[in-house]
């Protein structure tokens, strides 16, 4: 007799292509399918996830943030974002850092070049680095969405309540049933 393995209908929930049909990313998909076969670096098979994930799994990066974490770190280090990397005015200085990423907004871009670093496609990081050797794989906070502060699970009592747009405070918010002894009832 065999073992019943209760398989019938398990399944891998972890997306294997985008759902964008951004020909630069499906590319990008591609290449790094076959370098995650080739090579024996989980570094590709991590970029090969994230390119997979929805925009919201791949939150923006800031050049204040890169500067955070490739301090210290010597000039042949890359970082590697697999999004966006922004602009922070609040950031006076550019660190001269060498980044590849999937974007750059356009003044981003301008800092990271005027302070002699290099802006990075994931095509020409293939070329300089198939197997992740000497990067610095960076995520932006996911969390930081402004949809996460009305989540219940995450702040309990405590998350924002869906209010019209302006009118954080004031007499008329929050007056439906469940939020007032005087409503029915209140949770």
């Amino acid at each position: 007799m065999g073992i019943d393995l209760r398989t019938k209908h398990v399944r891998k929930n972890v997306r294997q292509n985008p759902v964008s049909e951004d020909p630069y990313l499906r590319l990008a998909v591609k290449l790094y399918k076959f370098l995650t076969r080739r090579t024996e670096s989980t570094f590709n098979a991590v970029v090969l996830k994230r390119l997979s994930m929805s925009r919201v799994n791949r939150p923006p990066v800031s050049i204040s943030r890169l500067a955070k974490f490739m301090a210290g770190k010597d000039e042949k280090y890359v970082a590697v974002v697999v999004g966006t990397v922004t602009d922070d005015t609040r950031h006076l200085e550019a660190p001269k850092i060498t980044v590849a990423a999937l974007r750059f907004s356009e003044s981003a871009r301008a800092r990271i070049t005027a302070a002699g670093g290099r802006c990075l496609t994931f095509d020409q990081l293939a070329l300089e680095r198939p197997t992740g050797a000497k990067t610095v794989l960076v995520q932006g906070p996911r969390r930081a969405r402004e949809a996460f502060r009305h989540f219940r699970g995450i702040h309990g009592k405590h998350a924002a309540p869906y209010v019209r747009k302006g009118a954080k405070t004031g007499r008329k918010h929050e007056n439906a049933r469940g939020r007032r002894h005087s409503r029915g009832y209140k949770k």
